[in-house]
């Protein structure tokens, strides 16, 4: 995949597909340690003891509308070629959670995408099930909580056009000044020529 986003959704995905009605998405860019880290929790089913035995296996999945399980062996082999990891912690009937780590500076490593897009895309295809989304960059956070939102709203529903125009904007624009402040935290005021995501 040409962005960490489309495995973000992939492996979201297979946390709503085992029941799981709040997913949890924490991504922590750490530019001291050279490290990002993407996390993924879900109160769903968990994973069947025989699929975590066979995490690398393309062709082992849960889901009975695909026959190819790509997502989670996608992941790891995208982590383990940016000299990263997979952890697959699960538990039957308290949920799953998934953590990926790629040292953030690696050449090979796909950029992170438009994360405002995934998740707003994310709520709008899925209105019964509540996100949590962090988003740090060193040290510094933004954090968005659907069941908050749906509490302040009241009377709009999170798959209004103009509330999800917004949400994307008000991420969009949070995550823009995360990047823009860590720049200007550098020594050389982030002139230093490295693309941020």
């Amino acid at each position: 995949m040409r962005e960490l986003s489309l495995h973000i959704l992939d492996v979201v995905e297979n946390g709503i597909a085992a029941g799981g009605n709040c997913i949890w998405i924490t991504v922590e860019e750490d530019d001291k340690a050279d490290q990002l880290k993407i996390t993924i929790r879900d109160n769903g089913r968990g994973m069947p003891i025989e699929k975590l035995q066979r995490i690398n296996d393309p062709f082992i999945t849960s889901r009975t509308t695909r026959r190819v399980g790509l997502g989670l062996s996608l992941l790891a082999a995208a982590a383990e070629r940016c000299e990263g990891t997979l952890r697959v912690d699960t538990s039957p009937g308290k949920g799953t959670e998934i953590e990926a780590t790629f040292r953030h500076g690696h050449i090979d490593r796909a950029p992170l995408g438009d994360m405002a897009a995934t998740i707003t895309t994310l709520i709008i295809g899925n209105p019964g099930i509540d996100f949590v989304y962090s988003h740090r960059i060193d040290g510094d956070e933004f954090s968005l909580d659907t069941r908050e939102i749906r509490t302040e709203m009241e009377d709009l529903s999170l798959s209004d056009p103009v509330v999800i125009h917004h949400l994307t904007e008000s991420i969009r624009s949070s995550l823009k000044e995360l990047t823009s402040h860590k720049d200007s935290t550098r020594p050389n005021g982030g002139k230093d020529g490295k693309v941020n995501d």
